[in-house]
């Protein structure tokens, strides 16, 4: 019964959040996307999860994001992000560079203070250039102890809460101090209502009227049968690479579905997506446990810390060098840093969804990669 309770809180609260948003200027300005999160670090840490909520946890978040994500992508024009590859292939190649100098000093930083320290950086480099699906498929291949695994993900979680917090609220305003801004024709396309920055981005208005509600309906079912295609795919391919097929399957079928019109046309399909991303991050944020930290892991905090911080700023200041605008240079620091569920959240954040399908793909790229440049990395430092 608490189980259930939970679940319908998880699935329910974001509804909530956006009736009040309706209703009230604070919480709008606050952002659904802030309270959520907050949420869901709050109930995650104050005692009353019952104690298989991960099960359920892990279950959402499986249903949650393949669901999500070919709904965000078919009021979006696929052929943008070719037009805008150059510079967004340039921004992941910083990133990554930024990410591995940082990991690299952290780790002769602390080499003498933390245990397996080669390990805990293969861990650090899959989960900032992929994600959760990276660092757990690396801490099988490097057989790290379980404690360390908990400890360093628990870390990343609560980082990445306060990083998150930072991405959607300030950190566009932070880095315009030094970065040229993104403009409209860097990502125009002629006739391409869905990449316009309207009043209606974020507006759930009118979805429950059947004019609405019944095409979105069938918008829901092709993103159903995409999850399943891609699910299907997953049973051919090994074990520790599944996550990868599902996320790149589903992601292309997005795509191509976009190119259809009958399929573009769906209105409502990008906010049902954004529905099940808030969902995501209620979920994501009360995984956090901040009871494990005590002082004898606080060199692992600051390592983590540094890899995070630090290649957040060493990125922004190489984008600025190579004139990347903040939005393209803040999609690609979330879709390494965070994964691609994030993607959509911060170009909300940003009130630009032109940047969704480059920063799904950078994302994408990070999840085939992410794996193989943790053990190579932590091989090297071994």
């Amino acid at each position: 019964m608490v189980s259930i309770f939970f679940i319908l809180f998880y699935t329910l609260f974001p509804a909530l959040v956006l009736y009040l948003a309706q209703k009230y200027s604070l919480i709008r300005r606050i952002g659904s996307v802030v309270i959520c999160y907050a949420v869901g670090l709050l109930i995650g840490n104050i005692g009353i999860l019952p104690e298989n909520s991960q099960e359920f946890q892990d279950v959402i978040i499986t249903i949650a994001i393949p669901l999500a994500i070919p709904l965000l992508l078919f009021s979006l024009d696929a052929r943008s992000w070719f037009k805008m590859a150059p510079k967004t292939m340039l921004s992941l190649i910083l990133g990554l560079v930024s990410m591995l100098v940082m990991v690299f000093l952290g780790y002769f930083l602390f080499k003498e203070n933390i245990d397996e320290t080669w390990k805990v950086s293969g861990l650090l480099v899959g989960v900032y250039s992929g994600g959760t699906p990276n660092i757990a498929a690396i801490k099988l291949a490097l057989n790290v102890d379980p404690d360390t695994y908990i400890l360093t993900h628990t870390y990343d979680l609560v980082i990445g809460a306060f990083l998150l917090l930072f991405l959607i609220t300030a950190a566009q305003r932070f880095f315009l101090l030094f970065m040229k801004p993104y403009t409209s024709e860097q990502g125009r396309i002629e006739n391409s209502k869905t990449f316009a920055i309207s009043e209606d981005f974020e507006s759930y208005s009118g979805i429950f009227r059947r004019p609405v509600i019944m095409p979105l309906l069938k918008g829901i079912g092709f993103s159903i049968l995409i999850f399943g295609i891609a699910a299907g795919l997953s049973f051919i391919v090994p074990e520790n690479t599944k996550m990868t097929v599902v996320i790149l399957s589903i992601t292309s079928l997005g795509i191509l579905a976009s190119l259809l019109p009958f399929v573009n046309k769906i209105g409502k399909t990008f906010q049902a997506g954004m529905y099940l991303i808030l969902v995501f991050c209620v979920v994501v944020s009360s995984m956090a446990d901040i009871s494990k930290f005590d002082l004898s892991s606080m060199p692992l905090f600051i390592y983590i810390f540094i890899a995070v911080i630090g290649s957040l700023l060493l990125h922004a200041i190489l984008s600025a060098i190579f004139k990347i605008n903040v939005d393209d240079f803040l999609i690609t620091t979330t879709a390494l840093a965070m994964s691609p569920p994030f993607v959509p959240v911060i170009a909300a954040a940003l009130k630009n969804k032109k940047v969704i399908i480059s920063g799904l793909v950078v994302g994408i790229i990070g999840y085939a990669m992410g794996n193989f440049l943790g053990v190579l990395v932590a091989n090297i430092l071994k």
